[in-house]
Protein backbone atom coordinates (compact mmCIF):
# COMPACT_ATOMS: atom_id res chain seq x y z
CA UNK A 1 0.00 0.00 0.00
CA UNK A 2 1.58 3.49 -1.22
CA UNK A 3 1.86 6.23 1.61
CA UNK A 4 0.90 9.74 0.11
CA UNK A 5 3.62 12.40 1.80
CA UNK A 6 2.30 14.91 0.00
CA UNK A 7 -0.21 17.65 1.56
CA UNK A 8 -3.73 17.73 -0.50
CA UNK A 9 -2.79 20.52 -3.08
CA UNK A 10 0.63 20.64 -2.68
CA UNK A 11 3.57 19.98 -4.54
CA UNK A 12 7.28 19.51 -3.37
CA UNK A 13 9.59 22.28 -4.98
CA UNK A 14 13.43 21.94 -4.83
CA UNK A 15 15.82 24.43 -6.07
CA UNK A 16 19.07 23.01 -6.49
CA UNK A 17 21.97 25.09 -7.37
CA UNK A 18 25.86 23.81 -8.53
CA UNK A 19 26.92 24.29 -4.47
CA UNK A 20 23.84 23.68 -3.16
CA UNK A 21 20.29 22.29 -2.32
CA UNK A 22 19.10 26.06 -1.41
CA UNK A 23 15.15 25.06 -1.45
CA UNK A 24 12.86 21.53 -0.72
CA UNK A 25 9.37 22.29 0.96
CA UNK A 26 5.19 21.42 0.08
CA UNK A 27 4.25 24.84 -1.47
CA UNK A 28 0.68 25.71 -3.45
CA UNK A 29 2.68 26.86 -6.76
CA UNK A 30 5.52 27.58 -8.52
CA UNK A 31 6.09 30.32 -11.50
CA UNK A 32 8.75 29.42 -13.45
CA UNK A 33 10.80 31.55 -16.40
CA UNK A 34 10.71 29.06 -18.56
CA UNK A 35 12.73 29.63 -22.00
CA UNK A 36 8.95 29.98 -23.95
CA UNK A 37 7.58 32.00 -21.22
CA UNK A 38 6.54 31.88 -17.90
CA UNK A 39 4.47 28.72 -16.09
CA UNK A 40 2.92 27.88 -13.17
CA UNK A 41 2.93 24.66 -11.66
CA UNK A 42 0.46 23.11 -9.33
CA UNK A 43 -0.54 19.59 -8.04
CA UNK A 44 -1.24 17.07 -11.43
CA UNK A 45 0.88 19.22 -13.66
CA UNK A 46 1.25 17.35 -16.76
CA UNK A 47 5.22 16.50 -16.89
CA UNK A 48 7.48 18.60 -18.40
CA UNK A 49 11.02 19.18 -19.15
CA UNK A 50 12.10 23.34 -19.65
CA UNK A 51 15.47 25.53 -20.43
CA UNK A 52 15.08 28.07 -17.91
CA UNK A 53 15.79 31.89 -19.02
CA UNK A 54 17.21 34.70 -16.32
CA UNK A 55 13.98 35.59 -13.99
CA UNK A 56 12.24 35.24 -11.16
CA UNK A 57 10.96 32.32 -9.41
CA UNK A 58 8.01 33.10 -7.69
CA UNK A 59 6.68 30.53 -4.52
CA UNK A 60 3.06 30.72 -3.21
CA UNK A 61 1.86 29.45 -0.36
CA UNK A 62 -1.12 30.21 1.10
CA UNK A 63 -2.73 32.21 -1.65
CA UNK A 64 0.52 34.36 -1.67
CA UNK A 65 4.09 34.74 -2.89
CA UNK A 66 6.47 33.74 -0.09
CA UNK A 67 9.48 33.75 -1.60
CA UNK A 68 10.92 35.16 -4.88
CA UNK A 69 14.68 34.21 -6.43
CA UNK A 70 16.09 35.02 -8.79
CA UNK A 71 17.78 32.34 -11.53
CA UNK A 72 20.48 32.92 -14.12
CA UNK A 73 19.47 29.98 -16.13
CA UNK A 74 19.00 26.25 -15.83
CA UNK A 75 16.30 23.48 -16.12
CA UNK A 76 13.02 23.07 -14.81
CA UNK A 77 11.58 19.53 -14.24
CA UNK A 78 7.58 19.31 -13.59
CA UNK A 79 5.75 16.05 -12.36
CA UNK A 80 2.06 15.67 -11.25
CA UNK A 81 4.00 16.10 -7.45
CA UNK A 82 7.02 17.98 -8.02
CA UNK A 83 8.50 21.00 -9.56
CA UNK A 84 12.38 20.25 -9.48
CA UNK A 85 14.79 23.78 -10.75
CA UNK A 86 18.53 22.82 -11.46
CA UNK A 87 19.65 26.53 -11.39
CA UNK A 88 23.26 27.53 -12.88
CA UNK A 89 22.61 30.66 -10.64
CA UNK A 90 20.17 31.57 -8.42
CA UNK A 91 20.23 33.85 -4.86
CA UNK A 92 16.66 35.64 -2.95
CA UNK A 93 15.83 38.68 -4.75
CA UNK A 94 15.90 40.46 -1.64
CA UNK A 95 19.98 39.77 -1.57
CA UNK A 96 20.31 41.34 -4.94
CA UNK A 97 22.65 44.89 -4.56
CA UNK A 98 21.38 46.92 -7.31
CA UNK A 99 23.90 49.63 -7.13
CA UNK A 100 26.44 46.62 -7.90
CA UNK A 101 24.10 45.13 -10.97
CA UNK A 102 23.87 48.51 -12.20
CA UNK A 103 27.78 48.74 -12.04
CA UNK A 104 28.48 45.13 -13.99
CA UNK A 105 25.55 46.12 -16.89
CA UNK A 106 27.66 49.07 -17.64
CA UNK A 107 30.71 47.07 -17.06
CA UNK A 108 29.34 44.37 -19.61
CA UNK A 109 28.25 46.96 -22.10
CA UNK A 110 31.60 48.72 -22.27
CA UNK A 111 33.16 45.16 -22.92
CA UNK A 112 30.75 44.05 -25.68
CA UNK A 113 33.36 42.76 -28.13
CA UNK A 114 32.63 39.24 -27.11
CA UNK A 115 30.20 36.64 -27.35
CA UNK A 116 29.70 35.73 -23.68
CA UNK A 117 29.18 39.05 -22.34
CA UNK A 118 25.66 38.88 -24.13
CA UNK A 119 24.79 35.97 -22.01
CA UNK A 120 25.86 38.08 -18.47
CA UNK A 121 23.93 41.17 -19.83
CA UNK A 122 21.01 39.11 -20.53
CA UNK A 123 21.56 37.33 -16.66
CA UNK A 124 22.22 41.36 -15.16
CA UNK A 125 19.53 42.91 -17.04
CA UNK A 126 16.90 40.41 -15.41
CA UNK A 127 18.55 40.58 -12.36
CA UNK A 128 18.30 44.69 -12.46
CA UNK A 129 14.35 43.77 -13.41
CA UNK A 130 13.54 41.85 -11.03
CA UNK A 131 15.25 44.32 -8.03
CA UNK A 132 13.28 46.72 -9.43
CA UNK A 133 9.79 44.67 -9.43
CA UNK A 134 10.34 43.97 -5.93
CA UNK A 135 10.93 47.45 -4.72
Amino acid sequence: MAVDIHPPGKITFELVSPERLLLSQQVDMVVVPGSEGYFGVLIGHTPLISTLKPGVIDVYDGGKVIERIFVGGGFAEATPDRCVVLAETAMPVGEIDRTRVVERIQEIRALATSDGTVVELEIHEAMLEAVDRAA
